[in-house]
């Protein structure tokens, strides 16, 4: 592994360009969606099957897994493990509980009550990705708040392993969380059938989920046209701040544990230091224990490709650290400094944030309560992440009384002639005459 990439002081007006998140071919990727969700919505399941046959090199006899399978998955898990699936999904329930709305009526001005009802989204689709790491997590994280919500269908997508089967780890937190049908099908095919419906899957009003960029891509180019989208999202990535009093070894670990996500995960360490050559020093010792501690990791190659495009950025002016970190925008951010409590206020842009030496972004990922579908890619600037509100509607009413139309009549009256829309102006005008020729209103 070669040394991470420094830079040191960055200009305000160059940090996005220096640290740039990995590209990709996009209109290549782009592309071939294109024609994958034109394919699943000509040929429905026959499409899914002949895609799962190819991609996946597996030969399904039926895209739906039976219920009988989800009963039987928690057989197939260790007490221990299903312990903890249970314990992440309880915390994952408190934090989610918590965010209940709760619409109260306003009276703007005398006679004239509004408010809001929070309605939840009727059908919802779950994209677990699966392969060499099944994100049960992501199960939980999606799933239990569209149960607290109180969606009447959740339908969740995942890739088959070799021999067509699911993870058992994936069907028990389905079976634990409120969803009503398990698919088995994965890539923008998955997201094309939540989507566009087919035989087997339902249509469903908006689609959550992290997966590859070709389900990214599918994600963005069905919102484009039929369904709603949780969050625009990308590869994972995490920004590590740290400085002379912080453990060198929890820093590395930090980076590694995002790394291994995929090749084009991006980690980036920005130290405070007092010069640049304690900065240097600082780096230095973050990267021996990233050299040792990836010894230990079986997705180490994974892990190698994510840290070629790795930064690290060395700060001697502290006023450019909240600078750096808003500039970024991280999906993950974790500040481990001795002036931590200062630096969270001035923090404007980031998915989630890990304060302190322990709080570190495995326990968010997992158990905490807090949800881990985030902004990436520098999205945070303007999306927060997945949470309840995620899987409402919200529907404005209101109610106004003939005394409130008699205050409030006059003023949308020279409203809507100031735009020179008289229909609109005729429409409180016509009520106000009548009232003025009745005793209605008295």
């Amino acid at each position: 592994m070669g040394r991470i990439k420094r830079i040191i002081n960055p200009e305000l007006n160059a940090i996005s360009s220096l640290l740039a998140r990995p590209s990709s071919d996009s209109k290549s990727v782009e592309t071939a969606v294109s024609a994958i969700i034109a394919r699943v919505i000509s040929e429905g399941d026959a499409a899914l099957l002949a895609y799962t046959q190819k991609f996946d090199h597996v030969s399904l006899a039926s895209l739906i897994v039976s219920s009988e399978v989800i009963a039987e998955a928690q057989k197939g898990l260790a007490a221990t493990l299903r312990a903890a699936i249970d314990h992440a999904k309880q915390n994952i329930y408190k934090f989610h509980w918590s965010q209940k709305p709760r619409d109260e009526q306003v009276e703007t001005q005398p006679g004239v009550y509004c408010w809001r009802k929070s309605i939840p989204i009727e059908k919802v689709g779950i994209y677990v990705p699966g392969g060499s790491a099944p994100l049960f997590s992501t199960v939980l994280m999606l799933a239990v708040p569209a149960q607290i919500a109180g969606c009447k269908e959740i339908i969740l997508t995942t890739p088959p392993r070799h021999d067509g089967s699911v993870d058992p780890a994936i069907l028990y937190a389905a079976s634990i969380s409120g969803v009503t049908k398990v698919i088995t099908v994965g890539g923008a095919q998955a997201i094309a059938a939540l989507a566009y419906g087919t035989e087997s899957i339902p249509a469903v009003d908006k689609i959550f989920g992290p997966g590859n960029r070709f389900v990214t891509e599918a994600k963005q180019q069905v919102a484009t046209h039929q369904c709603a989208i949780d969050l625009p999202a990308g590869p994972s990535e995490v920004m590590v701040v740290i400085d002379a009093t912080s453990n060198a070894a929890f820093a590395a670990a930090d980076l590694l544990s995002q790394a291994e996500h995929g090749p084009d995960s991006q980690v980036v360490l920005v130290v405070e230091a007092s010069d640049e050559a304690t900065g240097h020093a600082i780096v230095d010792a973050v990267e021996s224990h990233i050299a040792m501690q990836i010894t230990h990791l079986s997705r180490h190659e994974i892990i190698r490709a994510s840290l070629e495009h790795s930064k690290a950025v060395i700060i001697t002016q502290k006023e450019l650290t909240a600078a750096v970190i808003n500039s970024y925008a991280p999906e993950h951010l974790i500040i481990n400094t001795a002036n931590l409590v200062e630096l969270a206020t001035k923090i404007q842009h980031a998915g989630s944030v890990f304060l302190g030496q322990w709080s570190c972004e495995s326990v968010g990922d997992y158990a905490s309560g807090t949800n881990h579908t985030l902004p990436t890619a520098g999205w945070a600037r303007s999306y927060s992440g997945v949470s309840l509100d995620s899987f409402y509607k919200k529907i404005t009413f209101q109610r106004i009384t003939c005394q409130g139309l008699k205050a409030i009549g006059p003023i949308v009256e020279v409203l809507a002639s100031g735009e020179s829309l008289e229909a609109h102006s005729e429409a409180v005008s016509v009520r106000l005459k009548s009232l003025r020729r009745s005793d209605e209103c008295l």
